[in-house]
């Protein structure tokens, strides 16, 4: 009985002297990316819309001057009517935002308002542009993009990530000698998009200062159009020698 246990003793002594996992075997580390450009199939494009003074526009009268103020119901109709007249439909147009701009003393709060619509491709915004009154939009910017196929693209870039950290391994393993046999673990570190890129250059955007101006200093067709994901896999192989 004592045997037995000194034995079973011994091999406990044994287990518990044995190396860790990562030390028992010779690994490589390396961190493998990707990155994937789609082209959108519908793209929100924002107009921001503002109250204004219909003496702004006289070059004439100075700001304690103007009385005359056009409502935000008549600028939205009257740019809904231009946005008809090239094909978009009212289920195309959402409001994304309301609300008050602050005032100048002795004068009425203007009320703003954000249009949401939804294209399709990026050349409706040059039509847009051309039929518009830019009297009473504030702003106009690319917003969100999308593709109906995005899940598909975001899984071939997972899995091109991990095909350029086998290769790097492989290259990197046989300089020295070494060739990569299996993955001991891998770690994704998420996904990036780079929408901002998009939209600081589409040359969509106006100066806020300037009332009642909306401007594209190049047509929206020359601006980038694509949505840009990059991946990223870090993953963990071990080594054999040759």
């Amino acid at each position: 009985m004592a045997a037995t246990a000194l034995a079973v003793l011994s091999c406990n002594m044994l287990k518990a002297q044995e190396p860790p996992y990562n030390e028992r075997y010779r690994y490589i580390e390396v961190t493998g990316t990707s990155e994937v450009e789609i082209v959108p199939d519908e793209i929100h494009f924002i107009i921001g819309i503002k109250e204004y003074f219909e003496e702004e526009f006289d070059g004439v009268s100075k700001p304690e001057q103007y009385k005359t103020k056009v409502q935000i119901s008549t600028i939205e109709s009257r740019l809904r009517d231009a946005l008809h007249s090239i094909g978009i439909t009212d289920n195309d147009i959402r409001t994304q935002e309301v609300g008050d701009y602050w005032r100048e003393r002795g004068m009425d709060f203007l009320i703003g308002k954000n249009l949401d619509i939804t294209l399709h491709d990026f050349t409706t915004i040059d039509s847009i542009i051309s039929v518009i009154d830019t009297k009473g939009v504030s702003f106009m910017r690319i917003g969100e993009m999308t593709n109906k196929d995005i899940l598909k693209y975001q899984e071939q870039g997972r899995k091109d990530a991990v095909i350029a950290a086998r290769r790097k391994a492989e290259y990197m393993a046989e300089a020295m000698g070494e060739k990569v046999k299996e993955v001991l673990s891998m770690v994704e570190h998420g996904s990036g998009i780079d929408n901002y890129t998009v939209v600081q250059n589409s040359k969509l955007r106006t100066d806020g200062a300037t009332l009642g101006y909306a401007s594209a200093a190049a047509p929206a067709s020359d601006a980038f159009r694509t949505i840009k994901y990059t991946f990223s896999v870090t993953c963990r192989f071990s080594l054999k020698g040759w």
